[in-house]
């Protein structure tokens, strides 16, 4: 069941799943974009054990501003003792994932449910 994200920016939207702070990203995630966006993932992912789901399903297009923006939050969160969680079924975006190794570090998942059926630290380690 898909929720209706509260708007942060044009390209961002939060709402809470199951225990988790769910981030929809969509649109184009470009530098311009990430700039926008940066912010609020700070406030997020500041928070000491903050749960976080990334949804890039409605994603058209994602950079490396976008990879960037994902690797930072990462490290925050794990660096809080929370987890991170990615949800992606673009297959453009996915390959991105898979050249550059982010998909090792963040596995994606084809929907939320399955994102958060994992155990444990799903975001790999520092």
């Amino acid at each position: 069941m898909r929720h209706a994200p509260v708007p942060l920016t044009r390209q961002l939207g939060m709402y809470a799943y199951r225990g988790h702070t769910v981030l929809e990203l969509r649109g184009e995630i470009d530098i311009v974009a990430a700039t926008e966006i940066g912010p609020f993932l700070d406030r997020v992912t500041g928070r000491a054990g903050a749960r976080v789901v990334f949804d890039l399903r409605p994603v058209e297009f994602f950079d490396c501003s976008g990879l960037r923006l994902l690797y930072r939050a990462r490290v925050r969160v794990l660096e809080r003792g929370g987890q991170l969680r990615l949800v992606c079924t673009h297959p453009l975006t996915l390959r991105v994932f898979r050249v550059t190794g982010l998909a090792r570090l963040l596995p994606p998942h084809p929907d939320l449910d399955a994102a958060l059926s994992r155990s444990g630290a799903a975001s790999g380690s520092l």
